[in-house]
């Protein structure tokens, strides 16, 4: 099972914004988004027509990378793991809650299920570096 170290997990929660990899047909995409991470999985809202929510359709296998980059103080965190779409239905609910709570972005720009989905990612590798 996956399990973040508690220096890990202390770093996750006090960050916010992640790269995304995701790929098709051998093809790398990242891009930065806003995350959270609850309950052992990571979370990430996007919408319909985006290049990672069709990469992740045809492979649900992504990379993410939460890292702080300091002169001597690099640390960071790089997650392997597999993604389910969350459209609808009470963790939806849940997972907007979260979002809306710590995102002022959310707050100013709101939106309802049916507009904008999220991903679930269910780690099941990690390395990790400069967090003690």
């Amino acid at each position: 099972m996956f399990q973040l170290t508690p220096s890990e997990f202390k770093f996750t929660i006090e960050n916010e914004c992640c790269r995304l990899a995701t790929s098709f047909k051998d093809r790398p995409h990242v891009v930065p988004v806003s995350y959270i991470y609850e309950n052992n999985f990571f979370y990430i809202s996007t919408d319909y027509h985006t290049k990672k929510l069709y990469n992740v359709n045809k492979n649900p296998n992504v990379s993410l990378a939460v890292d702080i980059y300091k002169p001597n103080q690099n640390k960071g965190i790089v997650v392997n793991g597999i993604v389910r779409l969350i459209e609808n239905g009470q963790i939806y609910d849940k997972i907007y809650l979260l979002f809306y709570r710590k995102f002022e972005w959310v707050r100013n720009d709101p939106w309802k299920e049916g507009e904008a989905p999220f991903l679930e990612i269910k780690p099941y590798e990690k390395t990790s570096w400069g967090i003690n």
